[in-house]
C-alpha cells in the first residue's frame, strides 16, 4: 500500500502579505477623481441646493472651530456645493464666494436667482417654454425663484403664487442644458 502524500498548506508569510495588499487594492476607487467627485453623501457634485434659513453661517473651514467668514441673511437662496467633508458642505454662492456650511442648514429643494449678472430687466417670464408665449410676469434682476423644472433651454418658475418660464440662460442655481423636474 502506498501512503498518500501529503503536502503542506503553508502560505509563505511574503504570498500572503501580496495577497492581502492585491486584496485591499483592488477594493479601492479606481481613480482619487472618482472618490472626491462622490465623497460624502455620494450626490454628484457640484450641485445646486438652496438655504434652510435667514442666518446661516459660512465658515473658512469646514467645522465650528473656524472662523465665520461671512453669513446669509436671505432663506431660500441658491448656493452651489463644491466640496464635502463629513457633515459640512463647501459651497459658493451667485458672486463666487465659498465657505463652508453645515449640512442642515442647506436643503434639496431647487431655487434660482433671475439673472444676478444684469443690470438692466425686467425679464418677461411666459405662460409656456417658448419666446412666443404670452407673458405672465416680469422678473427683475435677483428675484430667488422656485424651480418646478428645466428642460435644457426653458426653466418653469414659481414666485410669490405667480408661475411661468424664463430661459434657462438667465437663472443663476442651474446649470446649461440640465434637465430636471422637482
Amino acid at each position: 500500500m502506498v501512503a498518500p502524500m501529503i503536502r503542506s498548506t503553508r502560505i509563505p508569510h511574503r504570498t500572503l502579505a501580496a495577497l492581502v495588499v492585491a486584496a485591499f487594492l483592488a477594493a479601492l476607487p479606481q481613480s482619487a477623481a472618482a472618490q472626491d467627485e462622490r465623497r460624502g453623501t455620494g450626490l454628484p457634485l457640484p450641485r445646486f441646493v438652496s438655504l434652510k434659513s435667514d442666518d446661516v453661517n459660512v465658515r473658512r473651514g469646514p467645522g465650528q472651530e473656524y472662523e465665520i467668514a461671512f453669513k446669509f441673511v436671505r432663506e431660500g437662496l441658491p448656493v452651489e456645493i463644491t466640496q464635502e467633508f463629513d457633515t459640512w458642505r463647501k459651497i459658493r454662492d451667485s458672486e463666487g464666494a465659498e465657505g463652508w456650511i453645515f449640512h442642515s442648514l442647506l436643503s434639496g429643494k431647487r431655487t434660482a436667482l433671475v439673472a444676478p449678472w444684469e443690470k438692466g430687466g425686467p425679464f418677461p417670464a411666459r405662460r409656456s417654454d417658448s419666446a412666443q408665449a404670452a407673458i405672465v410676469a416680469y422678473l427683475e434682476p435677483g428675484v430667488v425663484v422656485d424651480l418646478e423644472e428645466c428642460n435644457g433651454s426653458w426653466c418653469q418658475l414659481s414666485v410669490k403664487g405667480h408661475e411661468g418660464w424664463l430661459e434657462q440662460e438667465r437663472l443663476w442655481g442651474v446649470y446649461p442644458d440640465e434637465v430636471f423636474r422637482e
